[in-house]
């Protein structure tokens, strides 16, 4: 089976002023189709950079990062910015959403760059909606949701363009433990039907919702377990 995700000793570091900063020293993994894996390590460790990689919102600074066959390591900005937005879906802590739009309007959002017809676009939103449970807030703003709700019109958004990845970023770091186990079951229930999710996680409860975790330290991968 061929990887969706492949990284290939990949490095990652930055200039701050005199210091050379390692961020990633040398990172090899594979992600196959249906994967549900959890980025975990501690503060400083490279779990941001890595999701900024895998997200296509940085470069390597050597080695290759191939995205559904394809190396993405050396794209130009405008080439990277169309694969995020039609082979990558995003899940972020704070929801992103645009408070003037609906909830359909929002999950509609990255159908407008892709040149969809607004029959299609609205139809495939409302069919994103239903598959989260929000079939009956449509017309709702974001700011009459609850948090939970939110994250399930960020996560609608993030799959309507049906990427080959989500990527998420402590999705229930600003839910109570309720709308947080919520939004970890729907994580679940899509991986069930074939979504393959990578989270970055800091919390070992959350962890335990992936089949795989990987662990980094100081830039390196430091263990790759299956759950």
């Amino acid at each position: 089976m061929a990887s969706l995700v492949k990284f290939e000793n990949v490095r990652k570091t930055y200039q701050m002023g005199p210091v050379t900063v390692e961020a990633l020293r040398g990172i090899s993994f594979e992600v196959q189709p249906g994967d549900y894996i959890s980025i975990m390590g501690p503060s400083g460790c490279g779990k941001s950079t890595l999701l900024n990689l895998l997200g296509c919102l940085d470069r390597p600074t050597a080695g290759q990062y191939f995205l559904g066959g394809e190396d993405v390591s050396r794209m130009d900005d405008d080439a990277l910015s169309a694969v995020r937005g039609t082979r990558l879906g995003f899940v972020f802590q704070s929801y992103n959403l645009i408070q003037q739009l609906t909830v359909l309007e929002n999950i509609e959002v990255p159908l407008y760059y892709q040149g969809r017809s607004e029959a299609e676009s609205r139809e495939r939103a409302r069919r994103m909606a239903a598959r989260v449970g929000l079939e009956e807030r449509l017309a709702h703003k974001p700011f009459e949701l609850s948090g939970g709700q939110q994250q399930r019109v960020a996560i609608a958004r993030a799959l309507v363009n049906e990427p080959l990845v989500l990527l998420a970023d402590e999705p229930t770091g600003n839910l109570d433990s309720a709308s947080g186990a919520d939004i970890l079951r729907l994580f679940d229930e899509l991986n069930g039907q074939g979504a393959t999710l990578i989270m970055v996680t800091h919390d070992p409860g959350i962890s335990r919702h992936a089949r795989r975790a990987i662990r980094l330290c100081d830039g390196q991968i430091e263990s790759d377990v299956k759950q």
